[in-house]
């Protein structure tokens, strides 16, 4: 039994000698290495950083928000002119003819060489029909007439 007592101090001292060397090499490379250590760390913090903020950059944030409108067509053989909108609105028959091409996608220029009128003409049209149906574009005002039945 103290054979036993004997060998199991011998072995805590040398562990405790063992721990103690350990320690002291830590130490040690920690004291001679600690600029290499601190600029290690700096690295991995912003390595980590820099993966974050690519995450958080590519991440949208804008949500997609789908809208439904009725939308109501009044082409086709059985279109009928709402007469009391055009009387409402004071528009000419050149004006309706002109918002007409722009509904049939026509620029100003192809619209002047169809009508044998020069560019400036249509754009004051253009600008009486916006003038008259409160709108600023040639999309909401041929959205408009579509709406009011001035134009198929």
């Amino acid at each position: 039994m103290t054979k036993n007592k004997q060998i199991i101090i011998y072995g805590i001292a040398l562990a405790i000698l063992l721990f103690l060397l350990k320690w002291l090499e830590t130490r040690y490379i920690l004291l001679d290495q600690q600029l290499d250590i601190y600029l290690g760390i700096i690295a991995v913090l912003f390595t980590a950083l820099g993966i974050w903020l690519a995450l958080k950059i590519r991440k949208p944030k804008v949500e997609t928000v789908i809208v439904e409108k009725k939308v109501v067509l009044t082409t086709g053989p059985d279109f009928i002119l709402n007469e009391d909108e055009v009387r409402r609105l004071n528009l000419s028959k050149r004006e309706l003819e002109v918002l007409q091409l722009m509904a049939d996608g026509l620029s100003n220029q192809e619209i002047a060489s169809k009508l044998f009128v020069s560019l400036n003409t249509i754009k004051t049209h253009s600008a009486q029909i916006f003038e008259k149906m409160e709108v600023k574009r040639r999309t909401q005002a041929v959205d408009m007439a579509k709406r009011l039945c001035i134009i198929r």
